[in-house]
């Protein structure tokens, strides 16, 4: 199994590289610091699977996971991060993710669930799986909204934007200051790592946002 490892805290991407080598028929074929150098590396190396980290400068885990899945669907992401909040767990698998592990995993619970998402499963850790099945038992997976790191209002502005209004009429439409309106696109462009406006619309497209 190839694998890659993206992570943006040097120390703990070295342990995780040394710790996943040492497994048995496992090849670590390399590793990235940012989301941008992962969608790089998993067009050039092939991994069959990317162990992903979600926050990361440059590019976000969970947009990178969205490239890469687009672009090599046959390669499994399993998201290995801190965030454990509803919104980031549904986010990443809505970008395709098969797999969402909490950074506390012990070395066995994530050879497992290499394994498992090489093999075509879907694995979660334990907290995890029991809000998943709870969630769908509720019967409102259309609910989940992108961009977690976004406020409500955040997400709003961007569907907007993804519609093609101005700032000037963003602001006419939900009755705020033009410096208002402002500030928040300039929020969404820098959580979203974005160089401008049609990057920004062109990510929440792929999302689903914009819609008429």
């Amino acid at each position: 199994m190839r694998v890659l490892v993206v992570d943006d805290h040097p120390l703990y991407r070295d342990g995780l590289v040394t710790a996943i080598a040492a497994m048995p028929e496992v090849d670590v074929v390399g590793d990235a610091a940012d989301g941008l150098a992962a969608v790089r590396a998993a067009a050039e190396l092939a991994p069959d699977v990317v162990v992903m980290d979600l926050h990361m400068p440059v590019l976000n885990g969970i947009e990178a996971t969205r490239r890469i899945v687009s672009e090599r669907p046959e390669t499994a992401v399993l998201v290995l991060t801190m965030l454990d909040g509803d919104d980031s767990v549904f986010a990443a698998m809505r970008a395709g993710a098969r797999g969402y592990l909490l950074k506390g995993a012990d070395r066995e619970e994530i050879r497992r669930s290499l394994q498992a998402v090489a093999n075509g499963e879907v694995v979660f850790s334990s907290g995890i799986a029991s809000r998943v099945l709870a969630f769908f038992a509720a019967g409102s997976p259309a609910a989940v909204a992108p961009f977690p790191e976004l406020t409500e209002r955040e997400r709003e502005i961007l569907d907007l934007v993804a519609r093609g209004l101005t700032n000037a009429e963003i602001a006419q439409r939900l009755v705020l200051s033009s410096k208002t309106v402002r500030n928040h696109v300039s929020n969404v462009f820098t959580k979203l790592q974005v160089a401008g406006r049609a990057e920004a619309v062109a990510q929440a497209r792929d999302a689903g946002l914009g819609a008429p």
